[in-house]
């Protein structure tokens, strides 16, 4: 599988600085997959469903190439809910689909 993660940055507290987003990666992300990934920097927008409006920010994308296992989409989920939950955000970008991968 390849799994594209979506970090949008903003936030009701300053939004995840370069430190605070490192040691998410460190503590969260990299335990959970530690065969490899890819971070890169991104510039992301949403449509605000209340407001109609763009909202425009800052986005980490880290992705991973991974076996397709049960314990995968659980791992996922760990991810972005320990995400959600310290940086106040309302989601976080998943995107899965079937990928080959050598290394």
């Amino acid at each position: 599988l390849i799994v594209d993660l979506y970090f949008g940055r903003n936030g009701p507290h300053g939004g995840v600085s370069e430190r605070r987003w490192s040691r998410f990666l460190a503590q969260e992300v990299t335990p959970r997959f530690p065969d490899g990934l890819t971070v890169v920097d991104g510039a992301g927008q949403w449509r605000e469903a209340a407001h109609k409006r763009i909202i425009r920010e800052r986005t980490k994308v880290v992705t991973i190439a991974v076996a397709a296992t049960d314990s995968v989409y659980e791992r996922i989920a760990a991810v972005t809910e320990a995400y959600k939950r310290l940086f106040h955000q309302k989601s976080v970008g998943v995107i899965v689909r079937a990928g080959c991968a050598a290394f």
